[in-house]
């Protein structure tokens, strides 16, 4: 099992102490270490900053909007990246929700997977650099076919060659379908809200995909699960949890309309429908407060490690033994230090 650092996205803005943590967890012998986007800040800015000081941690993003970009703009992004770090980018890449995608950016949501799939071949095509980039389409059409065009387009090749032809790509997927996908077209798979009880079906998924993949690469030995855990060490178990029910109640209340929320989904596949009810109506009600309050213990400890060090110790075992092969913690520069104190 390995370990990450991620810093998320921004909320009104730079986190305090950020640099420090990055620092820190690479002298601490930490993996990587990753940022993220919704509708504010952006994945890339902050992790070259961030990134730039440091020499040997991997930099990750969990994740970039595949509605934010061009799917040309990510793999020059994720080029220049990669040669700026030496090596070390992994491009995470997920399709955001309806709420975003069509609030934020202006682009239909339907098909995400479909769009998913075409959008990650046009990557590889950018990055693989053996030929002019084209697509049929039907979501991102190379050249530019539409009748409001000049007709003038022409299949590019990348002017810069990739430092790395084969550079990692990540997929942010919570259903069981998109799971699949992951395992079937990426190199590794980012889950969200992530429950150890549930490792069996998440390798029935991602060996559906495995079975579907088109390269040569052994998925077994090769593939990647990052996944990110809130990690909370405090003697007195409710308070850690009490820690994380904020977050937990934004996710499964407030992020997604009714009816066409991915993450409250996924709690509600853990057993936890009556109470992903509840949660909704609060939040959604504008009653934000208990809606925290009605998030159970049981599920904070289902997704997080909470509670005294030796809890935590005993419970890592779960995900030791889970498709995980690295957690992703959150939190300060002291978080950082509470988690390799843990494992020292």
């Amino acid at each position: 099992m390995r370990f990450g650092y991620n810093i998320g996205y921004w909320r009104q803005g730079p986190p305090a102490g950020a640099r420090e943590a990055v620092q820190e967890a690479e002298r601490l012998g930490f993996d990587s270490v990753w940022t993220s986007e919704a509708y504010g800040s952006d994945a890339l800015t902050p992790l070259a900053w961030w990134g730039a000081q440091t020499e040997r941690l991997k930099l990750g993003t969990a994740i970039m909007q595949m509605s934010a970009r061009a799917a040309t703009a990510t793999a020059m992004a994720a080029i220049t990246m990669d040669h700026l770090s030496n090596g070390r980018f992994i491009l995470g890449l997920g399709a955001s929700g309806p709420q975003v995608v069509e609030g934020w950016y202006g682009q239909p949501y339907p098909k995400p997977l479909a769009r998913t799939r075409e959008y990650v071949d046009i990557v590889r095509q950018v990055l693989e650099r053996s030929a002019p980039v084209t697509s049929d389409g039907p979501f991102y059409p190379l050249p530019y076919s539409g009748g409001d065009g000049t007709g003038l387009g022409k299949p590019l090749v990348s002017t810069v060659h990739p430092l790395r032809r084969e550079l990692p790509i990540y997929l942010a997927a919570e259903g069981p379908k998109n799971v699949s996908l992951a395992a079937e077209i990426a190199d590794g798979w980012l889950p969200f809200l992530f429950s150890p009880r549930q490792n069996a079906e998440f390798r029935a998924q991602l060996a559906d995909g495995f079975a579907r993949r088109a390269d040569e690469r052994s998925p077994q030995t090769d593939f990647e699960v990052a996944v990110t855990v809130p990690v909370v060490v405090n003697d007195d178990v409710e308070k850690a949890a009490d820690a994380v029910r904020p977050m937990i109640a934004l996710y499964v209340g407030g992020m997604g309309a009714k009816g066409a929320n991915f993450h409250r989904d996924v709690v509600a596949r853990l057993g936890y429908e009556a109470e992903c009810d509840l949660i909704q109506e609060l939040y959604l009600g504008g009653r934000k407060e208990e809606a925290i309050a009605a998030v159970p213990t049981k599920l904070v400890e289902e997704i997080a490690l909470i509670g005294p060090a030796a809890k935590i110790r005993d419970e890592l075992a779960r995900w030791e033994e889970s498709v995980v092969t690295t957690i992703l913690v959150q939190g300060d520069v002291r978080t950082v230090r509470a988690v390799a104190e843990l494992l020292g």
